[in-house]
């Protein structure tokens, strides 16, 4: 019986241990290079994002799926900007963390910039588009998506297709939501460096908790109406 109990508790607190870690790992990471360079990672679910880019240059970005156990995070890449033929690897690296230091092996150390514990932080996919008719269109799915990730403060976008490994596009920084409008304030732009510190302000609903509706302009002053559907 006290074996028994003694076992419970090892897996109860391993448990605890794991959820915490993987609590924890959520949210904005960032970290800065002598040379002026910026790497952000977010992770929001069971997904993160990473993205080098300076003050005016968007650099590279890469992200997919991952999970937590016994203080190593296991990644399996979705898209690499720079290096396709990482897609559909998986990577193990040892982590740590201490306080908001997130260290990550043959990574670095990464200073915590917000956690994910808002309504709106999780992952989501575009699935609907208002057309010139004024209906909205359900878009099919398949294996090229367009995913976009939510953290607390921080929100990025990436067009790609896991399956024939093509990156076609990514945009990033940081948001607010006051009064029904969801504000972005772009830090980086794959296809257009001089959009980066454009603030771009739209009409937001977030209904059953699921389908984010999306309206406004968008970068290029097009009018858009979007719906995004959580992931998880």
């Amino acid at each position: 019986m006290k074996k028994t109990l003694c076992f419970s508790l090892i897996t109860l607190f391993s448990f605890i241990s794991v959820s915490q870690a993987w609590s924890q790992v959520k949210g904005a990471w960032k970290q800065t290079s002598t040379d002026g360079k910026t790497t952000m990672l977010i992770c929001s679910d069971d997904y993160l994002m990473a993205t080098r880019y300076t003050e005016k240059e968007f650099l590279y970005t890469e992200g997919g799926t991952y999970s937590i156990a016994n203080g190593t995070l296991t990644y399996k890449s979705e898209f690499n900007s720079m290096d396709t033929s990482r897609v559909g690897k998986t990577l193990n690296f040892k982590i740590t963390l201490s306080g908001n230091k997130l260290s990550v092996e043959n990574l670095g150390e990464w200073e915590q910039v917000d956690n994910a514990n808002t309504p709106a932080a999780a992952l989501y996919r575009i699935t609907g588009r208002m057309g010139n008719d004024g209906n909205i269109s359900p878009m099919q799915r398949g294996a090229r998506k367009t995913l976009k990730l939510l953290t607390g403060t921080r929100f990025q976008w990436a067009a790609i297709n896991p399956e024939t490994k093509q990156f076609s596009g990514t945009g990033g920084g940081s948001y607010t939501i006051k009064d029904g409008k969801y504000t972005e304030t772009i830090d980086f732009f794959s296809k257009d460096n001089s959009r980066v510190g454009a603030s771009l302000s739209f009409d937001y609903e977030l209904k059953n908790n699921k389908d984010w509706h999306h309206s406004g302009l968008s970068s290029v002053g097009a009018k858009i109406y979007e719906v995004w559907s959580k992931e998880q």
